[in-house]
């Protein structure tokens, strides 16, 4: 009895002693708060604060807030985590707008929504610490005269994605001067959240790699996914200049070295990015840091902001372009000839509906400036379009933000996993095919399956992971236990897989020649992720023709008016091949270069 009670004061004097250093390493650690002199908003200093950004709180945004009494002097910010061409572009312009407005009450950068929040809420923190209460700091107005703004150049794009700066860097290798009009803060649009590779036949990173393909085999693999209804004339210009494509890549210090397989294709031909630790990259970030430094070190002015309305015409021929940017101010370019390329409308959910009512409700992974605005301002000019009601659905969307999880990584090896634990379909299928595989499953929806094989070399799943989407399964219990099923029912499903992998064969669903030399699912941990359908890519545009001009309603080609990248049609026919849009923007975006700097002279 006496050693119980022994045993029971020396509980209670521990927790009394935990409890006395949590209260006071807790006051130590706890940031202080000034107090401001009287009248004044602020204590006078400068104070640090930090918040978790893109990557999570293992390399969150830092800032340093300079105050004076009553006003925001300065803020300093270390954003080492955020990719450079998003958040790194996001956070300058709201601290600059914090300055303006004296508060961080203002919206968040739609591209960057999270990068935004974990610098706004750092700046709030820093305020409270210099004593004010950031809740009440109401934005001041700023007020700004519009003016119109005039400029000249021998060639004006629109759109600073993947096809605007290819087609902007090709002319100005030309020697011409380029001038690029943005309608977000920042380059990249679709093109930087395009995750998988780029597709190409014939490349010397195939033949180092031992593998056969041929320009032939990537046009009627792409006609057969397209449903045969794709312009081919366009489909053999896009395989033809693949190879091509590569070695321009590799010109401007942007090699895509490793070949996955993506969806559709015959044979590994999807060109990936990879670090100097030989990780796999997201092909689109990768692209568009490389592609938008190429403008910078080439003189290609990008004028941010600015919403393109009107195509200028003179005789019949394009001569510039107007726009307004979030002023109000008008810009119009004068030039010899006119490159569009601002993308689909996948983020426009009257147009999506317009074209195909059954799509209604469907969450988009694109971004949100892509809105379909060149419709009209094309429609104006007497341009035709086709296939416009061709919308690609992906099968694996995270349905709470629209986040696109990479066809990569069924190409990698990864499996997907019913609401009941069993594969349903060949996840190596196109895109439409694998989609509406998913939707006709238990509750429409279904788990992504891969392995810490595949994990280890993919920033991708590290990405994933450090965002909530994907699960780190330990063990197949705990994936079972993620799924809601029996731990048998999933073992026996990779079971089967595995079989699959080692024969080279898998009779249940005949997905060619599972490889078990890439992965098939067998190293814990596991990682899964519940995605759904969505909204992805709009197969149909302008016309063009194989040098990217854009054609009228009667047949001809516009004068000055050239088109590339997802604002154009015919390429893709009824579903594009994963790693097909990056081969259409540096192709057709080259050609348009060329083209329009031969047409400018």
């Amino acid at each position: 009895m006496k050693e119980s009670r022994q045993s029971l004061l020396a509980v209670i004097c521990t927790l009394a002693v935990s409890l006395v250093f949590c209260l006071v390493f807790g006051q130590m650690t706890k940031p202080k708060i000034a107090k401001p002199a009287e009248g004044a908003l602020f204590a006078a200093g400068t104070y640090e604060a930090e918040s978790p950004g893109y990557t999570g709180a293992s390399n969150p945004i830092k800032v340093k807030v300079t105050v004076s009494d009553n006003k925001i002097e300065n803020i300093e910010y270390t954003i080492d985590g955020e990719t450079p061409t998003v958040g790194g572009m996001a956070v300058p312009a709201l601290a600059e707008k914090v300055l303006a407005v004296q508060s961080p009450n203002i919206e968040v950068v739609t591209y960057a929504t999270v990068s935004s929040k974990g610098f706004l809420t750092a700046v709030s923190d820093a305020l409270r610490q210099a004593g004010a209460d950031p809740e009440a700091l109401v934005p001041q107005q700023v007020e700004t005269a519009a003016e119109d703004v005039e400029k000249t150049a021998d060639i004006v794009v629109a759109g600073a994605g993947g096809a605007g700066m290819t087609a902007a860097i090709t002319a100005a290798q030309n020697g011409k001067k380029v001038i690029i009009l943005e309608k977000g803060l920042f380059p990249g649009g679709n093109s930087s959240y395009a995750a998988g590779g780029m597709n190409a036949a014939e490349t010397h990173y195939q033949a180092e790699a031992g593998i056969e393909d041929s320009v032939e085999l990537f046009y009627e693999d792409t006609m057969k996914g397209g449903h045969d209804i794709n312009d081919p004339e366009l489909v053999r210009t896009l395989a033809e200049n693949s190879s091509a494509a590569i070695d321009w890549l590799d010109s401007i210090d942007a090699p895509l070295s490793d070949v996955g397989l993506a969806g559709g294709a015959s044979v590994y031909r999807q060109h990936r990015p990879v670090n100097a630790k030989g990780d796999i990259l997201p092909v689109g970030t990768f692209l568009v840091e490389h592609l938008s430094k190429t403008c910078e070190d080439l003189g290609i002015e990008i004028v941010y902001s600015a919403k393109v309305d009107e195509v200028l015409m003179d005789n019949g021929k394009a001569v510039g372009l107007h726009a307004t940017d979030s002023d109000g101010n008008n810009i119009t370019v004068h030039a010899d000839a006119v490159i569009i390329a601002t993308g689909g409308f996948g983020s426009n959910p009257d147009l999506i509906v317009k074209y195909r009512p059954d799509l209604k409700g469907y969450v988009s992974t694109n971004a949100p400036t892509i809105t379909g605005d060149a419709i009209a301002f094309l429609e104006a000019v007497g341009a035709d379009f086709r296939d416009l009601e061709q919308i690609q659905i992906h099968p694996t969307v995270v349905q709470t933000d629209g986040s696109l999880i990479s066809e990569s990584l069924r190409g990698d090896g990864a499996i997907l996993l019913n609401k009941n634990g069993v594969r349903f379909t060949n996840e190596n299928g196109t895109r439409d095919v694998v989609s509406a595989a998913v939707n006709e499953q238990p509750d429409r929806y279904a788990w992504l399956v891969t392995d810490e094989k595949v994990a280890a070399k993919s920033e991708l799943i590290k990405k994933y992971v450090s965002k909530g989407y994907m699960i780190k399964c330990d063990t197949v219990a705990d994936l079972a236990k993620l799924i809601g099923v029996e731990e048998a029912v999933v073992q026996e499903t990779l079971d089967k897989w595995h079989t699959a992998c080692e024969t080279g064969e898998d009779a249940e669903f005949g997905r060619a020649n599972p490889d078990k030399n890439k992965t098939y699912v067998a190293e814990l941990p596991l990682y899964a992720v519940q995605i759904s359908p969505g909204i992805h890519h709009c197969m149909g545009g302008v016309k063009i023709n194989t040098n990217a001009e854009v054609i009228d309603t009667k047949g001809n080609v516009i004068p000055g008016l050239y088109a590339a990248g997802e604002v154009t049609g015919g390429v893709h026919g009824g579903n594009r091949l994963g790693g097909n849009a990056v081969t259409d923007f540096v192709v057709f975006g080259r050609i348009a270069g060329e083209n329009a700097s031969a047409y400018s002279k």
